[in-house]
């Protein structure tokens, strides 16, 4: 399984508990294309949402976001972990 770093944009404004709901959807979503959504970061100020993944492809990824109604093009394979 590769990771996988995603942007979104679009979000100013986003509260806690709408980007929790956004990130369930994601979770409801996963199964069926093999990814696991691990977290989900906002910058309410800039609209930004950032989430980690663990999946087949960026095309996985890109489908599930699809389907829970937030979709990207901004998805990045992430395969250097530095701590």
């Amino acid at each position: 399984m590769a990771t996988f770093m995603d942007v979104h944009s679009g979000f100013v404004g986003v509260t806690e508990a709408q980007l929790k709901e956004a990130h369930a959807r994601d979770l409801a979503e996963e199964a069926a294309e093999g990814v696991h959504f691990e977290r989900a970061w906002l910058d309410p100020d800039s609209g930004k949402v950032f989430c980690l993944s663990n999946g087949p492809s960026k095309e996985s990824v890109r489908r599930v976001h699809e389907r829970a109604g937030h979709p990207t093009s901004e998805i990045y394979e992430v395969s250097i972990d530095v701590a």
